[in-house]
């Protein structure tokens, strides 16, 4: 049976504000009305000078002007260049969120902090999501590390107890992909269809124009046992195998894809209880995945877990990273695909011009929803929380 092509539910994507290609790739969309109570809420992002942090800072500041953002990172310099674009409404804080009194300090006084400052590999506590329950602060991050999400998770209890709503995982991949799935199960259990195997792919041009800290967390992540689920049953494989060549449609067409150890792979097995779940990631030029795979047999295991190691393997290839993500670009592309015991295929797929945009207009969807309540105390996967995001992040490449 051919794939249906499913357009998604507006409950579960971001709805309402549609961005065309010309505004996206500016990063200018339409500004999104926020209820009078909220509408001068305070936001700190941490990791707000990198390419995450910054992009979700602009969305945020676009969408809603008269938000307040504090921008906070290692580089006073690139965040005071940044607060001066984003207008009077922000400011640029120093944070150091290995400093438990520095980081309370800074929470008492904001609504809602978006924690983007990578990477989550190998940390080994959630000292942002600890602070922002002891201050009680509405959190958000943008993890992308399996252990640090379920670690999250595991003070669901303690951020009930403080009423404090928290969102872990909540960027673009994971994230928006997590929704996408969500939206595919929703679908197929209405019509009394059972879902069976559910499978994540992933393309980025280069880095996405994403920057070290991005790349620090490839590196890390090739060093992860990759974990997947077939019938239930949890399988582990090496990082950057089981290569396949996924069609992502228009304007990307056919590309390879990896093995990965992704965190919504786990969520969505034990959360929306589909059976098989798999996720794979792929880049271009066709070079850098050969250059990642050989990473994952030359190099030891432990080797790519060290941060200090893996930051003097950044240094020595970002050079040459930059220099070639100004030839391919920065496109990005998810495909969801959900197979049922009907033998029926679903099949979500989003894409955009570039990462750097998307992945904060993503961000700030989240983020919106969790400041005007929809997100109820807790800490969530994506695909838990039933709300709808003020934000549209459905774009076409153009």
């Amino acid at each position: 049976m051919a794939p249906l092509s499913l357009p998604l539910n507006l409950k579960w994507t971001p709805s309402n504000v549609k961005a065309t290609a010309p505004a996206t790739t500016t990063g200018k969309v339409p500004e999104v009305p926020l209820p009078e109570k909220i509408r001068n809420s305070r936001i700190l992002v941490l990791g707000g000078t990198g390419r995450v942090g910054g992009s979700t800072a602009t969305a945020l500041s676009n969408l809603c002007p008269d938000l307040q953002i504090l921008v906070a990172g290692r580089n006073r310099e690139k965040g005071e260049a940044l607060t001066a674009k984003l207008g009077g409404n922000s400011e640029f804080a120093c944070v150091d969120i290995d400093d438990v009194n520095s980081l309370e300090t800074a929470l008492k006084s904001v609504d809602l902090v978006v924690h983007a400052a990578g990477p989550f590999q190998q940390a080994e506590r959630c000292s942002v999501l600890e602070a922002a329950i002891n201050t009680k602060t509405a959190y958000l991050d943008v993890c992308d590390d399996t252990s640090y999400a379920w670690r999250a998770k595991s003070l669901m209890n303690m951020a009930l107890d403080a009423n404090v709503p928290a969102i872990t995982t909540g960027g673009i991949y994971p994230g928006v992909s997590n929704v996408m799935a969500a939206e595919l199960v929703r679908a197929a259990s209405e019509s009394e269809d059972k879902p069976e195997r559910l499978r994540f792919y992933y393309y980025t041009a280069g880095t996405g124009g994403a920057g070290p800290t991005i790349l620090a967390t490839s590196f890390m992540l090739l060093g992860e046992e990759v974990v997947a689920y077939n019938k239930g049953e949890k399988i582990r494989m090496r990082p950057y195998s089981g290569m396949l060549n996924v069609d992502f449609g228009k304007g990307i067409g056919k590309r390879d894809v990896y093995l990965l150890n992704l965190p919504e792979v786990s969520s969505a097995h034990k959360i929306l209880g589909v059976p098989s779940v798999s996720a794979r990631f792929g880049t271009s030029p066709f070079f850098w995945n050969w250059g990642m795979e050989a990473m994952t047999k030359l190099l030891p295991s432990e080797f790519l877990r060290d941060r200090n190691k893996v930051q003097s393997l950044v240094q020595l290839f970002d050079p040459a990273v930059r220099a070639m993500d100004g030839i391919s670009g920065e496109r990005v592309s998810m495909r969801v695909d959900l197979e049922c015991a009907s033998g029926r295929n679903t099949v979500g797929i989003f894409s955009h011009r570039r990462l750097s945009v998307s992945v904060g207009i993503a961000t700030a969807a989240f983020a919106l929803a969790i400041l005007e309540g929809s997100t109820q105390p807790g800490v969530w996967f994506p695909e838990e929380v039933c709300v709808e995001y003020k934000c549209e992040v459905k774009s076409h490449i153009g």
